[in-house]
Formats: structure tokens, C-alpha cells, sequence
């Protein structure tokens, strides 16, 4: 299984975000996307994992033979492969730790890889299960959005300033989780503005914001 993206271009309307973004990811390969704010990152992400259509170019799944353990060969966009962790948590404040992660569960389908409880284990709030998601600090809230990633198998996940809000500590265990899933063979694009120490990653940098 591969991610290809090809001549990939976006526009704002006044004028071309990013244009000619090509890149190639096999399992096991991610690829860092830096640049300063409004350089095009994070329509970058959402370009490839389909929430916007590019002025040109594509992203699509190629090959159907993946070694990611639980997760069908047969996907017909990216989107149906991809985990997204967007900017903002995408979570109710008013429903429970645990209400929350079963509605992202449900919705991602497919094959589960942890329950509810093991995600929760996983990021370290296990004590947070029946609290208002409103209750937890910032941190906590990133990291609980952070166990969506685990709760389902999804081979390629697509990563836009992940680490924000997270402590140092923090930081360290995510860049550790992304490791896991490239050794089980994933594939990450992460975009971001803040350190992701992970060795191997291939870079991708935006110069500047367009003007």
C-alpha cells in the first residue's frame, strides 16, 4: 500500500495556496510537513484526506497489498484509509470522556483495535472515562483526541499541529505512538509547526505564506 500524491495544488480564490506538491509514502514512511502559519499546512492535510477539493492534482491509495495488521486491502479514496487529528479535538463538552470516544469509534468503523478502556489506559486518563470532556485541562483534552488514532485500525493518518497543547512529557510519548505505527508498517503526514522527534521521516517544507 502506498499514499501518492501527485501535482497536488490549492487555491484560496485570490490566489494559489500551494501548487506542485508531489510525494510518495510506502508502509512505514511519514513525512513532516513544516513551514511558518499560513504557509499551506494544514489545507495540505485536509486536501489529502479529502475534507477540500484541490484546485489540481490528486491523492490517492495505490496497491492492495498491506502488512498493517487488522485493516482491509480495499480502499477507494484516502479518506476510507485515514485517521484524521485536526487542530481543534472535535469533541462534546458536554458528553463524557467515554461518550465521545464511542461516537468517534462508531464512526470510524471497521476493524476495532482497542476498547474504550485501553484507549484510555494507552494515553494515561483512565481516570477521566465518566468526567465532562469540559472538566479536563488542555493537555488532557488533546490527549484523549489523540486515543481516537488507537481505537480503530486505520493504516494512514493524517496529522495537522498534533502536539498542540501537550507538555514536554507529552510530546515525547506522542512521537513515540507515531513510531509504533510506522514500525507496524503505517504511514503518517504530519504537519506542524512544533518538534516531532521522529527519526526517518522524510520533510516536506513550506517556504512562506503566499501572498
Amino acid at each position: 500500500m502506498r499514499l501518492v500524491v501527485t501535482d497536488l495544488a490549492a487555491d484560496r480564490g485570490s490566489g494559489p495556496i500551494f501548487e506542485d506538491v508531489s510525494f510518495t509514502l510506502a508502509g512505514g514512511e511519514g513525512l513532516l510537513v513544516t513551514g511558518p502559519n499560513g504557509a499551506g499546512k494544514s489545507t495540505l492535510i485536509r486536501a489529502i484526506a479529502g475534507l477540500l477539493r484541490p484546485s489540481a492534482g490528486q491523492a490517492v491509495v495505490e496497491g492492495g497489498d498491506s502488512d498493517f495488521p487488522g485493516v482491509s486491502d480495499d480502499y477507494p479514496e484516502v479518506g476510507a484509509a485515514a485517521h484524521y487529528l485536526g487542530p481543534f479535538n472535535a469533541m462534546k463538552p458536554t458528553l463524557t470522556v467515554a461518550e465521545n470516544l464511542a461516537f468517534w469509534q462508531k464512526l470510524a468503523g471497521g476493524t476495532m483495535a482497542l476498547t474504550i478502556d485501553e484507549g484510555l489506559e494507552y494515553v494515561g486518563l483512565t481516570h477521566t472515562r465518566d468526567l465532562p470532556f469540559s472538566y479536563l485541562s488542555t493537555g488532557q483534552r488533546r490527549r484523549i483526541a489523540i486515543a481516537r488514532l488507537v481505537l480503530n485500525c486505520r493504516p494512514i493518518w493524517l496529522l495537522d499541529e498534533p502536539t498542540s497543547g501537550l507538555d514536554a512529557a507529552s510530546e515525547r510519548e506522542f512521537a513515540s505512538l507515531v513510531r509504533e505505527h510506522l514500525d507496524y508498517g503505517g504511514i503518517v503526514v504530519a504537519a506542524t509547526h512544533l518538534p516531532l522527534p521522529v527519526e526517518g521521516m522524510k520533510r516536506l517544507e513550506f517556504a512562506g505564506a503566499a501572498s
